[in-house]
């Protein structure tokens, strides 16, 4: 085989119609990498700016020999920042600006509410990062499910078991405490029950040009605890059970739950701003029903 130094390069030659590109690189690249602490397999895209009009275009290849530097590495922002350097470097006289994004699904192993048993959830995420005039720039995309049920629907089954209760045992009836007991545990005296839905929360967070570790984990373990009713994996019936205790006793709107994630994601010091988005996915209309607010948010 003949030297690289002997082959045809095309990316010499003259070009047709100068001009800068924002953005010129590769998307979908497979990696293995970690992410608080755990292993994932994520698609990147690669890019950087291409400022010299003249030039037919950059040194791809550069960019993924590169990007080596991440596999089966710590998704931290030291490591992010590094690699997005040396992107530059590898583009010298061509680039001033470097951008780097990864997308994949966090898997978290997640405990039952009482019994001993536990699963894995997935939370998708995308980390995005960019490198203009050395200032370095991290975004954390995140999905978080969780249930949801209905303040409304859950007065009105309260006030329907009231008037079933009104006609089984009128006035001049006298029911006695295992009467009264049956008739909570049939179908009969409970006649209604209140409407709760697979909810999703979705937010992009900026975050400290440092944060070391990404804070995935605790992000979602905070979202978690705020809405107090997140999504199970394996459980008993007595894990059901407690399920349906805490959607009873933590009734939320839509709007609820995103003041709640609202004022959590405050507090939190390596998120510098967010924009976070809850939806619930209607089990009574045919439309869903959505909040969204948003803090030192820099599109």
């Amino acid at each position: 085989m003949p030297a690289d130094q002997d082959l045809v390069d095309v990316a010499t030659e003259s070009i047709a119609n100068a001009g800068r590109l924002e953005w010129v690189g590769m998307e979908k690249i497979d990696l293995p990498a970690r992410l608080a602490g755990r292993p994932v397999d994520v698609k990147v895209d690669v890019g950087v700016s291409l400022d010299d009009p003249t030039a037919k275009g950059i040194h791809m290849s550069r960019l993924y020999l590169a990007l080596e530097a991440l596999a089966e590495a710590e998704l931290d922002g030291s490591a992010i920042e590094s690699v997005l350097r040396a992107f530059l470097e590898s583009q010298a006289g061509l680039s001033s600006s470097a951008f780097l994004s990864f997308s994949g699904e966090l898997l978290l192993r997640r405990p039952a509410l009482l019994s001993p048993l536990s699963g894995w959830k997935g939370y998708p995420f995308k980390v995005s990062a960019s490198l203009r005039d050395a200032r370095l720039d991290l975004r954390l995309d995140l999905s978080i499910g969780y249930s949801s049920t209905c303040p409304c629907s859950a007065a009105l089954a309260r006030q329907a078991i009231q008037e079933q209760f009104e006609r089984d045992f009128p006035d001049d009836a006298s029911p006695g405490r295992q009467a009264v007991l049956e008739w909570l545990g049939s179908t009969h005296g409970i006649r209604a029950t209140p409407h709760s839905q697979r909810s999703l929360a979705e937010m992009s967070l900026h975050l400290a040009n440092d944060p070391g570790i990404l804070p995935v984990q605790e992000i979602v373990d905070g979202v978690e605890e705020e809405l107090g009713t997140p999504l199970q994996t394996a459980v008993k019936r007595i894990d059901e059970q407690a399920f349906a205790v805490a959607n009873g006793q933590n009734l939320m709107f839509c709007e609820d739950a995103a003041r709640r994630i609202d004022a959590r994601l405050r507090r939190i010091p390596v998120v510098q701003g967010f924009r976070q988005r809850v939806t619930h996915l209607e089990s009574l209309h045919a439309h869903d029903a959505v909040a969204r607010s948003e803090w030192n948010w820099r599109p």
